[in-house]
């Protein structure tokens, strides 16, 4: 079994949480099992259960790896949330949960760090 990390989540509304989570373990598992939804308030019921088709379980990463999903590769690219469903958890990992009344929630300055090509 790998090694217990400690995750840090920026919720919604300011507050920082912590919670561990076995290295190598998907993300979106982690904060489900910590009672976090990576979800909207719509898609908790109605979501694609982890396979990556969604795009419903989007968070942001204070330092995001490299991409392995489609999704997230263009979702880098262009300043769309991650998809937690495709990220494996790390040690040192910091993740902010969105307010998703809107799907996407896209960083607009993203083009200006040069995320964007």
């Amino acid at each position: 079994m790998a090694h217990p990390v400690t995750i840090t989540v920026e919720l919604p509304d300011g507050s920082v949480e912590e919670l561990t989570a076995p290295a190598g373990s998907v993300l979106r598992d982690a904060l489900l099992d910590a009672g976090l939804s990576p979800h909207g308030r719509y898609a908790r019921r109605l979501n694609c259960g982890g396979n990556g088709l969604c795009a419903t379980c989007g968070v942001r990463l204070a330092e995001p790896s490299d991409p392995d999903h489609w999704h997230d590769d263009l979702a880098e690219r262009f300043g769309y949330p991650r998809l937690s469903c495709q990220i494996r958890v790390r040690a040192g990992m910091r993740v902010r949960l969105l307010d998703k009344r809107l799907w996407g929630s896209r960083d607009p300055d993203a083009a200006s760090r040069g995320e964007q090509e």
